[in-house]
């Protein structure tokens, strides 16, 4: 069984959330589909965010699409130079 090196989860990891939203590259995005079938682990997150997506949906009104730029914004600032979601380098 092939296993996924650590760095390669990280990569993926960066890009998962555009990933999920449709937002990746479609050369990022081949890439993370890749991964996911491969790699349990990571397939297990990205069906955690699935499923809490699903639940933020159903419980009420849709967050201000500023405030999740704004959260996005500190969350790139946070991540520093390597994890901006800005850039989605794989």
């Amino acid at each position: 069984m092939f296993t996924w090196t650590r760095s390669e989860c990280q990569r993926v990891a960066r890009v998962l959330q555009a990933w999920l939203d449709g937002e990746a590259e479609a050369a990022a995005s081949a890439r993370v589909v890749e991964h996911l079938e491969a790699c349990r682990a990571c397939g297990l997150d990205a069906a955690t965010y699935l499923a809490i997506r699903s639940a933020l949906a159903a419980s009420g009104p849709k967050v201000d699409g500023d405030a999740v730029d704004r959260l996005r914004r500190f969350a790139d600032e946070l991540a520093g130079p390597q994890g901006a979601t800005e850039s989605l380098p794989m």
